[in-house]
């Protein structure tokens, strides 16, 4: 196992003693060392396992030596795009160019290419004909069958195809990984690896496959858009390992693309071991002249406390790449690394957050999810909380108490995603309780999203009244405990089922709550989410009906200014949107309207308003007047 930061160059492979790499992993982001980064958590477990791995991070895609810097690999190239997909990386939803980029040196924008994992494989495989490439990451993992991709507006194929690779490892890939490695190395062919859970490969002969089901064909999803809705939503119900199916999808020529069924989750134990590793929890000391890697800012005291989310939220690709099974690592192991982080030079006391997708979900919903896998046509807390589902708090509870009584721990914040509606449905309040006298740092964020019934039911969220209820008992808490603490919401415009009316009642509410977000999040449809799904065919998978879509970027434009109504520049948007919802008596001077008049309604409004003011001043005299009479 080795010690110290793993192979970035040649004099680093030879001052090992290497002739040649097992493995060389090609990365879209820089090298960091810390288990929160995909490519770091892979290339460690293949070290633990006795794979030799050489890293080559961001590489010039112009010039094809770039990847031939330790020459072709025994085994093959694994290849990661990066942390994130490189275009969410790359464009804001508007589609305009990033400033920075995060997982870069110097937050350097440009260090990798659009489509990065498929730049990368078609860059190794005109060097290297035949030596075997596996990829992996969250750009693989929500591309692997035939997708919408929103950068070009099209369906495009699997990436397997476009990458020229042999396999995708989807999802959380530390078991696949070692079973490829191990299957490489005992001299099977990559392209006999059919059996691997968790991947998809391509092949011209499915006579061997049983217990399948056959998606539309590529040419129909991509011309058909009944028929893209119907192939996702059977992807979106096998996405769970113990009752998902393999899944074929044809293409032209014969060629099918196979995805076998996802990889059963790690139990603790094996969580516990991933996360043992000796990572060195920080990017490469050859990035320090450059300014670092911003990235590390938000996780190098923060601590992964578990995996997956059973929240089901329909923008979000969790299911599709870490599940809805809950995974978690041990307390000993979590208190373990807590320590290591309190050794720190940098270390000021405050550990940033102890979470994972969504922090509060520390076990898995419910019992019958142990024997029979998560359900394919019902939620865990949606529309309405499940009968069977298991709210409980007391595990993350424990947790975070005995990470407070750490020596040199000043505070424990959790900064990742606390599911608000699981929260309120535990009847034990002890949790909250403490939730808001330790771990709070002034403000805590949640997503309600939205505040119309008709969008939450798009978005796969709970009614707007179970958010009302949580504000009203965090307020309470806090005022027992005597804290200013405030919530900040997450609020998400333009997402399919907003309507201009659904958009001006979430700017009703803001103005009645006295607050501005000053960021506003419109829909982003990324691969492989319902709601991306959606986006593109305005139908719901989920019941094959149609559902309103604003495409347009001005009408975009117009739901996202009405979130953020007071801002002078977003007055000719808010006035425009409020005259197509019909809303026009929300411009005025009173105090329930969003914005004032302009021009000549401006001078006709004042003069009205003038006019009433001498009226009312005009019946005040005469009253008084009156009232002097009588008094005479």
């Amino acid at each position: 196992m080795t010690e110290g930061f793993l192979p970035i160059s040649k004099n680093d492979m030879f001052a090992r003693g290497i002739e040649q790499f097992d493995f060389v992993y090609v990365i879209g982001d820089a090298y960091v060392d810390h288990p929160s980064f995909g490519h770091a958590i892979i290339s460690r477990v293949l070290d633990a396992a006795g794979y030799t791995v050489g890293i080559i991070s961001q590489p010039d895609w112009k010039d094809e030596e770039s990847i031939a810097l330790y020459g072709e690999p025994k085994l093959g190239f694994l290849v990661m795009g990066g942390n994130m997909d490189s275009m969410v990386n790359h464009y804001s939803v508007s589609k305009k160019r990033r400033a920075t980029d995060a997982f870069t040196p110097g937050g350097v924008m440009g260090k990798r290419p659009d489509y990065a994992t498929v730049v990368y494989c078609n860059l190794i495989r005109r060097k290297y004909k035949n030596t075997p490439i596996i990829i992996g990451g969250i750009e693989a993992s929500l591309r692997r069958l035939g997708h919408y991709d929103y950068w070009s507006n099209k369906v495009k194929r699997s990436i397997l195809l476009d990458s020229g690779a042999d396999l995708v490892l989807y999802g959380m890939g530390e078991r696949s990984i070692i079973e490829v490695a191990d299957s490489l190395k005992s001299g099977i062919d990559i392209k006999d690896l059919t059996f691997i859970k968790g991947s998809v490969y391509k092949t011209k002969d499915i006579s061997n496959l049983y217990d399948y089901k056959l998606l539309e064909s590529y040419d129909e999803i991509k011309s058909e858009k009944t028929a893209f809705a119907r192939s996702f939503y059977v992807q979106y119900q096998n996405t769970d390992p113990f009752t998902a199916k393999t899944l074929v999808e044809p293409y032209p020529n014969g060629v099918y693309v196979v995805q076998n069924p996802p990889q059963e989750p790690l139990s603790t134990e094996e969580m516990d071991s991933v996360y043992a590793l000796p990572y060195m929890r920080n990017y490469h000391p050859s990035y320090e002249p450059l300014g670092g890697v911003p990235a590390i800012t938000e996780i190098k005291f923060s601590l992964v406390s578990n995996r997956g989310c059973f929240g089901g939220c329909n923008f979000c690709a969790l299911t599709f790449h870490q599940g809805r099974i809950i995974q978690t690592r041990s307390h000993e192991s979590i208190i373990e690394e807590a320590k290591k982080i309190t050794e720190d030079k940098d270390f000021k006391g405050y550990i940033h957050d102890v979470g994972g997708p969504t922090a509060n979900f520390r076990h898995t919903s419910c019992e019958k999810q142990l024997k029979h896998g998560v359900c394919t046509n019902k939620q865990c807390l949606f529309p309405e909380k499940c009968k069977n589902l298991n709210v409980d708090h007391k595990d993350y509870l424990k947790l975070l108490r005995k990470l407070r009584e750490l020596p040199k721990v000043k505070k424990v914040f959790v900064r990742s995603g606390i599911r608000f509606d699981y929260l309120i449905y535990d009847e034990d309040d002890t949790f909250f309780r403490e939730l808001v006298e330790h771990h709070i740092s002034g403000q805590l964020k949640v997503a309600p999203e939205h505040v119309s019934d008709n969008v939450l039911a798009m978005l796969g969220k709970p009614r707007n009244e179970v958010y009302e209820r949580f504000k009203k008992k965090y307020k309470q808490l806090n005022e027992e405990k005597g804290k200013k603490q405030f919530v900040v919401p997450y609020l998400m415009s333009s997402h399919p089922g907003s309507t201009m009316k659904d958009a001006v009642i979430l700017a009703e509410y803001l103005r009645d709550l006295g607050y501005m977000p000053e960021q506003v999040q419109d829909f982003y449809p990324t691969p492989s989410t319902i709601s991306t799904c959606m986006y593109y065919t305005g139908i719901d998978p989920r019941n094959m009906k149609p559902v309103y879509v604003t495409t347009n970027p001005h009408e975009k434009a117009m739901q996202r200014a009405l979130i953020q109504y007071r801002n002078p520049k977003n007055y000719d948007l808010v006035c425009e949107a409020l005259k197509i919802a019909g809303r026009e008596d929300l411009i005025g001077f009173d105090k329930k309207c969003l914005i004032r008049p302009r021009g000549e309604r401006a001078n006709i409004q004042t003069v009205h308003n003038q006019k009433n003011k001498l009226q009312k001043t005009s019946k005040k005299k005469t009253i008084r007047n009156v009232h002097k009479k009588k008094s005479k």
